[in-house]
């Protein structure tokens, strides 16, 4: 059976055996009550969002962060390939509970709702210069303590940042489910997994419905809120009726049949209405950014090694680990913990979980404290 390690650069894991089929056939996923896949809003969350300019040769970028949290060391968060800043939305709420920090979620380069001038430009140079220059825009020649968690293609792109001494106060470094040796062997399954994705959404909660029933985001609060991050409204006709028609009918709960007559009636209403409907589809085409994944992960073990703070690497499986790391852990160069149960997105599927690891590590090395009250 093939390795399922095709995500190593998306922040979510392929479907799963049972999840999303193409087509119209409708997909049954079991009793129980309808779920609610409304979409939920970034402060719930996050304290203050905002957008930070930085000057690059070209001209001026602009980068938008969520933060939260007033005191202690500055957890930066980096997001994986596709994903933005809200895929630490939850994660987020739970570790501000649990030790004295602060968060900066940060979106990347020609993600989410940053916008920059050369957004083709995704090299790990570029993007790990990106990073340097948000937080020299934030808090100039004086930075606080801040350790750089980093998810899939943002481990990567941490590793790089940290590895090239762009954040002078960098006191400890977070890898989640990313290792060079098995994201390189996923890079010939990649474009076959992107292609087998749903082009477009008939609406934000039917993404959101397809990311949890697919397997992507197995924590649906977490999908609730970071699939926005994922996905915008077509600007203009991006696919035919049929496409996002398929998206939208081929998801069905069981306890949902009954009400199959009554949306189609529905829907046959709404298509003889003349007011065009939103189409919902991907904020960033990662099959061309083909060019750069081999830069992403090449290396990225004996730069993760050779980085002098101290390292969590947090996996979803054993298996992720090749020999570089596998040696490294032997020498104790790196603490490992591997949290089962979890799809790719770790964080998204297992926020408490991450968050109690991040937290213990963090008051293990003393950069922080519980915060009074909680109970590790």
């Amino acid at each position: 059976m093939e390795r399922q390690l095709h995500l190593n650069l998306l922040a979510s894991r392929p479907p799963m055996p049972g999840g999303f089929q193409s087509g119209g056939s409708k997909m049954k996923m079991g009793p129980g009550r309808k779920r609610d896949f409304t979409p939920l809003s970034w402060s719930q969350y996050f304290e203050t969002m905002e957008d930070v300019e930085v000057e690059n040769d070209n001209g001026k970028d602009i980068f938008r962060i969520y933060c939260s949290g007033a005191h202690g060391p500055v957890l930066l968060l980096l997001h994986g390939g596709g994903h933005s800043a809200l895929s630490w939305a939850v994660f987020t709420a739970v570790i501000c509970s649990r030790i004295d920090c602060r968060v900066v979620a940060m979106d990347l380069r020609a993600h989410g709702d940053s916008k920059v001038r050369d957004p083709d430009d995704l090299s790990a140079e570029t993007m790990a210069k990106d990073v340097g220059k948000v937080v020299e825009s934030l808090y100039g020649d004086n930075p606080p303590p801040i350790m750089i968690i980093g998810h899939s293609m943002g481990g990567a792109i941490a590793v790089h940042t940290a590895s090239a001494n762009l954040i002078p106060s960098l006191i400890g470094l977070c890898v989640i489910d990313v290792v060079e040796g098995t994201a390189m062997d996923a890079l010939n399954s990649m474009q076959n997994f992107l292609r087998s994705r749903p082009k477009t959404f008939k609406s934000l909660e039917n993404a959101i419905e397809w990311s949890v029933k697919s397997g992507q985001i197995r924590n649906i609060e977490s999908a609730r809120v970071s699939m926005g991050g994922q996905v915008k409204k077509c600007e203009e006709s991006c696919s035919s009726p049929g496409v996002s028609k398929s998206i939208g009918e081929g998801i069905i709960e069981e306890d949902e049949e009954e009400e199959v007559a009554e949306e189609t009636s529905k829907k046959r209403l709404k298509e003889d209405d003349p007011e065009k409907e939103d189409v919902f589809t991907w904020r960033v085409e990662l099959s061309k950014t083909e060019k750069y994944w081999d830069g992403w992960f090449r290396g990225l073990s004996a730069l993760f090694l050779t980085c002098s703070v101290p390292k969590l690497l947090l996996l979803a499986g054993v298996d992720r680990l090749d020999k570089d790391l596998t040696i490294g852990q032997m020498q104790g160069k790196f603490q490992m913990q591997v949290l089962p149960q979890c799809g790719h997105a770790v964080h998204e599927d297992a926020p408490e979980k991450v968050a109690d690891a991040l937290a213990t590590f963090m008051v293990r090395h003393k950069f922080t404290e519980f915060k009074e009250g909680f109970l590790c």
